[in-house]
């Protein structure tokens, strides 16, 4: 071992082509003991090609020895080579000392391809054997809880908070605020979350979420603005931070944040879409246009923008801007029958009745089953002269709201009307 420890202080006072010399040159006269020590060091040091052949020269005079097959499918998997790390650990007897820490690789490694269930089945005999050891029920939880199993996770992770509130880089505490929020628990999640002295912006944006779905408002909103406080990129906060202001009647206070977060993120079509209700409820008429325009151009198929702006259009009287709008984001591929009602409609106040019927027959297939567009369609045929085909679509009407007298008499009257 002599010849190893002088490899180690070379390593360590960064003579490293000597270090590797050396161990390279003793290698033909090592010890099989004194060969896995070099291989561990090869792995430690970073240099897997070389540790590579070691082990797996090893393994044929040792075929049964777990320690070697866990270091080597460690090796294979830094080196991508996960299948031939599988085959290994699953080739590890159920008595070998090593059993359990090949349950955890395998676990990891079907977990990485998505197989979620045989990684938990790993793990699930792991825990069978071992039924008191933390990393194993850490291992659970993580897997339950990136796989959206919050309930499981949080079984798991209480078993654990008892003896330590971190493993590795994770806190158990923030992973239990996390999963019972998960599972709709939110004042369990937030008396976890205030348990928790971490400014990290992402803990603290989840934190006023959680509060905010508990309805401590104000707690959110002290949260939120403590993420712009730390972080005033973090462009997500602003759109949750405007609402809650918003749902709290606090319009100037809603717009001046929706505002500065459209100066963080130009690109948020949900930002720009709240932008224009509170400018609207502001009295801003053309900001607030101007902020459902964006939405709308950064997702043609945004709807509910669209349909702020029809209504925002109809209240001026403006249906060309609707007929332009609507056009334009049809020949994009957003497609909607009621865009095709409400191009009717416009056309029909615009007095292209040719086109308002195109619109009206388009839409049909669509909205049959809809009363109100039965109706109007029926009421806009008759205009047209089209008695026939409205007093078809009214009889369609009267199924769906047998109890509207008005119409029914109104079919009455056209229909003596049609005998005469």
């Amino acid at each position: 071992m002599q010849t190893i420890h002088q490899a180690v202080q070379y390593m360590e006072n960064h003579e490293y082509e000597k270090a590797l010399q050396l161990l390279n040159e003793h290698l033909e006269q090592a010890t099989d003991d004194e060969k896995f020590t070099i291989a561990h060091l090869y792995r430690q040091w970073g240099f897997l090609q070389q540790a590579k052949p070691i082990l797996e020269d090893l393994m044929l005079s040792y075929p049964n020895e777990g320690e070697l097959k866990t270091m080597l499918a460690d090796i294979y998997i830094e080196l991508e080579d996960d299948e031939a790390a599988i085959q290994l650990l699953n080739d590890v007897h159920e008595d070998d000392p090593f059993y359990v820490e090949t349950l955890l690789q395998l676990a990891d490694l079907y977990e990485a391809q998505g197989l979620y269930e045989v990684a938990e089945s790993k793990l699930l005999t792991a825990k069978r054997h071992r039924p008191d050891e933390p990393i194993i029920d850490f291992a659970l939880g993580e897997l339950n809880f990136f796989t959206g199993h919050y309930q499981r996770a949080i079984n798991h992770y209480e078993r654990i908070k008892p003896y330590m509130e971190t493993i590795g880089d994770v806190s158990i505490i923030e992973r239990l605020a996390e999963a019972y929020a998960g599972i709709g628990e939110y004042e369990m999640a937030l008396q976890f979350f205030e348990d928790i002295s971490n400014d990290d912006p992402d803990i603290l944006f989840k934190h006023g979420l959680t509060a905010y779905y508990a309805g401590e408002k104000s707690i959110a909103i002290h949260q939120w603005k403590r993420v712009i406080e730390y972080d005033k990129y973090y462009h997500t906060v602003y759109f949750y931070l405007a609402k809650v202001y918003h749902d709290e009647g606090l319009i100037e206070e809603a717009y001046d944040v929706a505002e500065e977060g459209l100066k963080v993120d130009s690109f948020n079509k949900e930002l720009y879409e709240l932008s224009g209700r509170l400018a609207q409820q502001l009295g801003y008429e053309e900001r607030s246009e101007e902020f459902f325009q964006m939405a709308v151009k950064l997702d043609p198929e945004y709807k509910e923008a669209v349909i702020h702006l029809i209504e925002l259009f109809k209240r001026k009287y403006q249906d060309e801007k609707i007929i332009h709008l609507l056009k334009d984001i049809q020949k994009k591929g957003a497609n909607d029958p009621l865009y095709d009602w409400e191009l009717a409609r416009a056309s029909k106040e615009l007095e292209d009745y040719s086109d308002a019927l195109h619109f009206y027959q388009r839409a049909y297939p669509h909205l049959k089953y809809d009363g109100n567009f039965l109706k109007e369609y029926a009421y806009f045929l008759v205009e047209e002269g089209r008695v026939d085909e409205a007093l078809s679509l009214l009889t369609a009407y009267l199924k769906l709201e047998p109890l509207d007298d008005e119409v029914e008499a109104y079919v009455e009257r056209l229909r003596q009307d049609d005998d005469l």
